[in-house]
């Protein structure tokens, strides 16, 4: 059975490699069975394509966009550094504590504030070097990626719903700035959450940027899920506790209308951290295999929402099929035709903007896949966290014909 969360592609290898380089990349070769891994399917290798006007080197040649939030709230972002003093790190526990880069994004007052930057130099030459060994892109070209938020904004008065966002494994939590900026643009409260040593790149305060220790060992898929379930409720813990909580902006947040999204294995967390924090409650999962299957007593009578890319030969995950039956409260799954597993983040954009060619499997335009993603989570997180009717996910909708509704 093919998995979701590793998908060896073009827009999942974020700079566009065709799947037949991927033989030719030790550092992207797909991992065994047990790490999750979608099995290449093996060609000739090729040349690894030009990389468009970055292969120059001119940064100014290249400014990609992301697309622009469609909420009414223009958005401002704050980046936050905790420390969880009671749990020591997972994976490296010689470095004491467990510690987390989040980035809040809220609903804030248009022209206030000054231009928040896509990720850190060191966070995106991690990420370059990582997925294109050799690359001649400029740091410059990642990090300048044109953001639509505002650092030191301020903010809007009101109480907003908190949604948690966690990232694919590998990936920084840059990579759903996109579906951050458009909730908050929404009415949300955002908390997008770095889980350390699972990424290419974490900066921290300091000016360190620890790498992916996780990524070139054997994993238990669950463990790492289950961890990142730890990280999302200490993230929750430090942003309502009183009276001394994390965020200078605390006050805005709803306590009482708490929602968790992911991509990968983000999306695989919001299983375990559904059933282990009652304050969280709606979760969307984005093309993550369930290594931490939904239990056959349920989830609470919890939403949940599992939007997905098609597998070939009309297969479907099994962790997927097992967990659907198994949901007790309202739950929808779409599949998205056209899309491959990262289609659900901002690499399409980022992979349009270098003059790239999309992964072979993929037909839908990037931007097309950015507007379904955030319309369809946007919409369930306005039913289940604010209470509004939404049309759009009863069924299949003439205006979205890719988006296919699961009996």
């Amino acid at each position: 059975m093919r998995r979701l969360r590793v998908t060896v592609g073009a827009a999942a290898l974020l700079l566009a490699l065709p799947l037949s380089v991927a033989a030719a990349v030790p550092a992207l070769a797909a991992p065994s069975a047990a790490g999750s891994a979608a099995p290449a399917t093996a060609t000739a290798p090729a040349p690894v394509p030009a990389l468009g006007a970055a292969a120059t080197g001119d940064p100014a040649a290249v400014r990609i966009e992301l697309p622009h939030p469609t909420g009414p709230y223009a958005v401002g972002r704050e980046i936050l550094h905790l420390v969880d003093r009671d749990r020591p790190d997972p994976w490296v526990p010689s470095d004491g504590p467990r510690q987390l880069m989040v980035s809040m994004y809220y609903p804030a007052h248009a022209g206030t504030g000054g231009p928040a930057p896509y990720m850190t130099a060191g966070a995106a030459r991690a990420m370059l070097d990582f997925r294109l060994p050799g690359n001649t892109v400029p740091t410059e070209v990642l990090a300048g990626v044109r953001t639509w938020s505002a650092t030191g904004a301020r903010p809007q008065g009101g109480h907003y719903p908190l949604v948690v966002l966690s990232p694919g494994f590998v990936d920084a939590r840059t990579a759903v700035t996109g579906l951050a900026e458009d909730l908050a643009s929404r009415g949300y409260v955002v908390a997008l959450v770095d889980h350390t040593y699972e990424n290419t790149g974490t900066t921290f305060p300091d000016g360190r940027t620890l790498p992916c220790v996780m990524c070139g060992r054997p994993k238990d898929w669950a463990q790492v899920d289950e961890s990142r379930a730890k990280d999302v409720s200490f993230v929750i813990d430090r942003l309502t506790s009183r009276p001394h909580p994390a965020w200078r902006h605390a006050r805005m947040i709803d306590r009482d209308r708490i929602g968790m999204a992911g991509h990968s294995a983000g999306g695989a967390a919001t299983v375990p951290a559904l059933l282990t924090d009652d304050r969280i409650r709606a979760g969307v999962n984005l093309d993550g295999t369930m290594d931490v299957l939904v239990p056959a007593t349920g989830i609470g009578g919890k939403p949940f929402l599992m939007i997905g890319h098609p597998l070939g030969g009309g297969a479907e995950d099994e962790s997927w099929e097992t967990s659907w039956t198994r949901l007790d409260g309202w739950k929808r799954w779409l599949t998205v035709e056209g899309t491959d597993h990262h289609s659900f983040t901002d690499f399409p954009v980022l992979v349009d903007g270098l003059g790239l060619p999309p992964a072979p499997s993929t037909t839908i335009a990037s931007g097309r896949a950015v507007d379904l993603t955030r319309r369809y989570v946007g919409a369930f997180f306005d039913l289940q966290l604010k209470g509004i009717e939404q049309p759009l996910l009863d069924g299949p909708n003439a205006a979205d014909p890719e988006v296919l509704f699961h009996p």
